[in-house]
């Protein structure tokens, strides 16, 4: 069974349900005429009478190509889609008593995420009884942001979350 896409907007002898609509358009006199002669028109034309704005009174109608203007429509909204940014979220993790090898060879990783144009998530996590070192896992993750500063700015500051204290560093402009 195959699926039939309606379109989006009603053309030519779709429009029906009123008498007069609202003509505007290139190579047209703007203003409201009877449906048949705005449909006359459009004929003459050799283009398409759409629908722009059936909510209006009169409805707002256009005279254009429609094959064109949907062609148009999707090539626009493919540059937009484009042009928006993904935004990737990269986790970093440490425990409480992280030695400074680690830490620093996972500061390294940090520093590539936030030059990749990545956000940076980074936690401290406790296990078990470890949780008595939350203030080491606060130091811990604010060293990190200090020497992350020149590479990305911190969007939300050491947080603890049950058993995790979170940090998110988002990376800075490229000018």
């Amino acid at each position: 069974m195959r699926v039939v896409k309606e379109d989006p907007h009603r053309i030519n002898g779709k429009i029906r349900d009123v008498e007069e609509v609202r003509l505007v358009g290139d190579n047209v006199e703007v203003g409201v005429y009877p449906l048949s002669k705005a449909k006359e028109i459009a004929q003459e034309l050799e283009l398409d009478l759409v629908e722009i704005s059936p909510k209006a009174v009169p409805p707002v109608c256009k005279i254009i190509d429609y094959k064109k203007f949907l062609y148009e429509q999707k090539k626009r909204e493919k540059t937009l889609k484009s042009k928006a940014s993904k935004v990737t979220v990269k986790e970093i993790r440490f425990g409480p008593q992280t030695d400074d090898h680690d830490y620093e060879f996972k500061k390294k990783h940090a520093i590539k995420f936030l030059k990749d144009g990545a956000k940076l998530k980074a936690f401290v996590f406790f296990k078990g009884r470890s949780i008595i070192f939350k203030e080491q896992g606060h130091i811990l993750l604010l060293k990190l942001a200090q020497d992350l500063e020149e590479f990305g700015k911190v969007e939300q500051m050491p947080k603890l979350e049950g058993k995790r204290m979170t940090m998110f560093i988002a990376p800075k402009k490229v000018k």
